[in-house]
């Protein structure tokens, strides 16, 4: 039992790092773009509108500004740790690092759940997107291959979710590179899109679709925080590339820092333009910004915001994805997975076996399974997360005062335990089935440590 709390050196863990390196091409640049690649996607192109109809109204630039302060809080700590520990695993490995190999454990899994389910409910939206941008140009697909057999009658397998992933497994494959040089192209083009929506959008905004400006009440918007925090996923991926960063204890808090800026501001932005333009009440669509732009006769510019969001959810894919088998490798090398988690090809340098069985996992979820109303459950596994990462600071700080630290999270143990407080209050106000659907996860997945993890441990072989 006093096992179950032992927590990994943190010499040794940069050690093993070393030994078993990926290869490092990701520059400040990169992680950046990293970060906006999974921040800017579903979350500002569908969840924000959803969001604001069924839960904040127009204050859902309140709900936007609580979760962007928990989210800042979240930040300042994973860049202390990112710096201070630049290895795969993201929270996961803090939370070895600090809190011991049972909530190591814990925190692994939810971070299988937060990025599978996020990349497979995000193929879904990509699809829909396709679909939907097909169908204008008059190209119709049967729904027998759009659309999940198991959400109506008539669907059977959604084969666009399944390619998209599939395609985007293969570019993971064969190098990091590839894969940051393509994720920037498609950042670059779907944050031109939503700038070009602001600006044109902005010149239509009516005062009175504002009013009543909290339907639903305060608890409305803290329920409404809680869910478009699916969206702020990203900055989380970012420190699970911190192995292939060319100067992590730089870079990395840079890259976090900077993509979580960017994304709130456009954010913010955003979420004013679209409740100014169009009633809330009329939001919960699976386009809701095409829908805003063709409220006011601007139908070409909504087809160009379409292709933008089809590109923009394709990044989101790619980080998460990516985000998901580094984890599967952190985990496979501390033995807690099997073997073939941690294998990586001899002429690539990516965690292969990984990256090709995430891929398969999320392309048959994604054909056959609607995943769309697990969005706040992928919420509250971030939420879990970010309040760990912030509970390690303080805990390093007590217990090894002495290591390097190339970023100060400023505040301490200020800043961490008001994050903490934030993200469990967020949680708190999600809905009892995602809580309930998540213990159930949890339960899975201890059920999985106590019979492979525990016995295969290299900590506690060691």
């Amino acid at each position: 039992m006093q096992k179950l709390f032992h927590s990994k050196s943190i010499d040794d863990m940069l050690a093993a790092s070393q030994s078993q390196e990926l290869k490092r091409t990701l520059e400040v640049k990169d992680l950046v773009f990293l970060g906006i690649g999974a921040i800017i996607g579903a979350g500002i192109f569908v969840i924000t509108g959803i969001a604001a109809a069924k839960y904040a109204g127009p204050a859902i630039m309140l709900s936007f500004v609580f979760a962007g302060v928990a989210c800042a809080l979240a930040a300042l700590c994973y860049a202390e740790l990112t710096a201070m520990i630049p290895i795969a695993g993201s929270a996961y490995s803090y939370a070895y690092a600090t809190m011991g190999e049972l909530l190591a454990w814990i925190i692994g899994w939810d971070l299988v759940l937060e990025y599978a389910v996020a990349a497979s409910t995000v193929a879904i939206g990509w699809s829909g997107y396709l679909v939907s941008m097909l169908g204008g140009l008059g190209i119709k697909m049967p729904k027998a291959m759009t659309v999940s057999g198991l959400v109506e009658d008539g669907g059977f397998l959604n084969l666009p979710a399944m390619a998209v992933v599939g395609a985007l497994t293969y570019v993971l494959t064969i190098g990091i590179r590839e894969s940051s040089s393509a994720n920037n192209i498609m950042v670059l083009i779907k944050v031109a899109m939503v700038v070009l929506f602001i600006l044109a959008g902005m010149g239509s905004v009516e005062v009175h679709n504002w009013t009543p400006f909290m339907p639903y009440g305060f608890s409305g918007v803290m329920t409404g925080a809680g869910v478009i925090f699916f969206a702020y996923i990203g900055f989380d991926a970012v420190s699970t590339a911190a192995q292939e960063a060319v100067n992590p204890e730089r870079d990395l808090p840079r890259g976090i820092i900077i993509s979580l800026a960017i994304c709130t501001v456009l954010y913010l932005l955003t979420a004013a333009v679209l409740t100014g333009m169009i009633s809330y009440t009329e939001l919960n669509v699976p386009a809701p910004i095409s829908k805003a732009l063709h409220s006011i006769d601007q139908g070409d510019l909504a087809f160009m915001v379409e292709v933008g969001a089809l590109i923009g959810m394709t990044s989101v894919i790619l980080v998460l994805l990516l985000g998901q088998s580094r984890v599967f490798y952190a985990m496979g090398r501390d033995g807690l997975l099997p073997p073939w988690a941690a294998q990586v090809h001899p002429k690539y340098q990516t965690p292969y076996v990984s990256t090709v069985v995430v891929g398969v996992a999320v392309a048959l979820v994604a054909g056959v399974v609607p995943l769309n109303v697990l969005s706040e459950l992928v919420s509250l596994g971030t939420l879990f997360a970010f309040a760990i990462v912030c509970g390690g600071v303080v805990m390093l700080r007590n217990r090894r005062p002495d290591l390097a630290r190339p970023f100060h999270c400023p505040g301490v143990p200020y800043v961490p335990v008001a994050g903490m407080l934030i993200c469990a209050w967020l949680m708190i106000n999600l809905p009892h089935l995602t809580w309930a659907l998540f213990v159930a996860w949890l339960v899975v997945g201890l059920g999985i440590y106590f019979t492979y993890g525990i016995k295969n441990s290299l900590l506690r072989n060691s």
